[in-house]
This record gives structure tokens, C-alpha cells and sequence, in this order.
């Protein structure tokens, strides 16, 4: 199984991985569906309208119980960075690898969130504040918490890469299991490729890829909304 960045497009000494090719194509398809369910409104939704009210409806309920009505204009990065998610790990389903099981991806979005973090602190707190902020409950925790900010975007990106890749790796071994079996057992029939990948397929390639984008989204609204504070505005 290869696990390093798949190159689609080669030009000279630059490529074009198969990852960048795969967020290309999520974007159109958002953007398509955002064109498509917002292109002839009406005041009561239906088909395709009815499915983007109740995704931004969700959306921005979802923003407002983790970061507070006071912090929704962040609700459309959010709300981005978990349909991106979404759709880029249920890519598996159709034989894709998912753009999460590329560390370069998921160390991009911890990086955006990092900043995120950390200009809005500053934004919000002024930089003395922030800096007092940093140094609660003690100025003895300075250090301690300045390494544990850094230490962040490492954290939630290895831990949404190794979540997705060991999904990945251990489908790739069931199949591969199961191919031999069957080989060896009824010959060129893949007796065992039927039903039995099933309920891993949906745990592993559906259920996994959604859980994970949603708690990255969330863990990325917390940290968010605890570097600026929960005061209402």
C-alpha cells in the first residue's frame, strides 16, 4: 500500500498530487451545489434548497452551542472546513484515497486553525492580554502553555491523519485478506469479497470519516473561542 503523496501530473521538478486533484474537484462540487440549490430561491424550500437550509440551518447551530451567538462570523470557515472534511473522507467510498490520509492536508487545516487561534486572540485580548492569558493560572505556566500551543496543530493533525490512515490500511488488508482467501479457496470467484467488507466499509470509510471531520471542526471551534474568551459581546 502506498502511503506517500501520489503524483497524478508531473512537470519537470513540480507534480500535482492526487490529493490537490481530489480538493479540487470537492470544490467544484460545492460550488456547484451552491449554485445550483441557491439559484431559484423559494419561500418554501424544496429538493435541492430544502438540503442547503438544513446544512447551513445545522451549521450554524452547531457554531453557536460550541463557540457562543456572540462568535458566528466564524461559522462560514466552520462550516467549510467541515463539509471539506466530510466529503474528502467519504471520497474512500468510491475507491479514493481521503484527502485525510495525506498529513500534508490535515497539517494545512491545523496550521489555518493555528492562526486562527491565535490573531483573534491577540485581536480580542490585545497581545498583553493574550499574554496574561498564557501565563494563568501562574507566570511559571508560561513556557508550559506557549509549548502547548505549539505542540497543537501537530496534535490535531496527526491525530485526524492516523485516525483516517489506519482506516485506510486496515481496509486495504481486509480486501487483501480476502482476495488470497478466496483465491485459495474457490479460485478466480471472490466469494468472500461479498458482504463480508460490508459494515467495515461503513464504519471505516463512513461512519469514521464523518466522526473524525466533525470532532476536528470541533476541537477547532473550542480552541478558537478559548484564545478570544466567552465574553458576550
Amino acid at each position: 500500500m502506498e502511503l506517500g503523496p501520489r503524483k497524478i501530473i508531473e512537470i519537470g521538478q513540480f507534480y500535482i498530487t492526487e490529493t490537490v486533484v481530489l480538493l479540487w474537484i470537492i470544490s467544484a462540487i460545492l460550488i456547484l451545489f451552491a449554485f445550483l440549490s441557491t439559484r431559484n430561491m423559494q419561500k418554501i424550500p424544496k429538493g435541492l434548497q430544502a438540503v442547503a437550509e438544513w446544512i447551513v440551518d445545522f451549521i450554524y447551530h452547531f457554531v453557536a452551542q460550541t463557540m457562543g451567538s456572540y462568535n458566528m462570523r466564524f461559522a462560514p470557515y466552520m462550516g467549510t472546513l467541515l463539509l471539506v472534511l466530510v466529503v474528502g473522507n467519504l471520497l474512500a467510498i468510491f475507491g479514493f484515497r481521503p484527502i485525510s490520509a495525506n498529513v500534508n492536508t490535515t497539517f494545512a487545516l491545523a496550521s489555518i486553525t493555528f492562526f486562527m487561534i491565535h490573531y483573534n486572540a491577540v485581536k480580542e485580548r490585545g497581545a498583553f492580554g493574550y499574554l496574561k492569558h498564557l501565563s494563568e493560572p501562574s507566570v511559571l505556566m508560561l513556557p508550559v502553555n506557549i509549548i502547548s500551543e505549539l505542540a497543537f496543530p501537530l496534535s490535531i493533525a496527526f491525530r485526524l491523519f492516523g485516525n483516517i490512515t489506519g482506516g485506510v490500511i486496515i481496509m486495504s488488508l481486509l480486501y487483501g485478506g480476502l482476495a488470497s482467501l478466496s483465491a485459495k479457496l474457490t479460485g478466480a470467484v471472490p466469494v468472500f469479497m461479498i458482504g463480508i467488507p460490508l459494515p467495515f466499509n461503513f464504519f471505516f470509510d463512513i461512519f469514521e470519516g464523518i466522526l473524525q471531520a466533525y470532532i476536528f471542526t470541533t476541537l477547532s471551534m473550542v480552541f478558537v473561542s478559548n484564545g478570544i474568551g466567552h465574553q458576550e459581546k
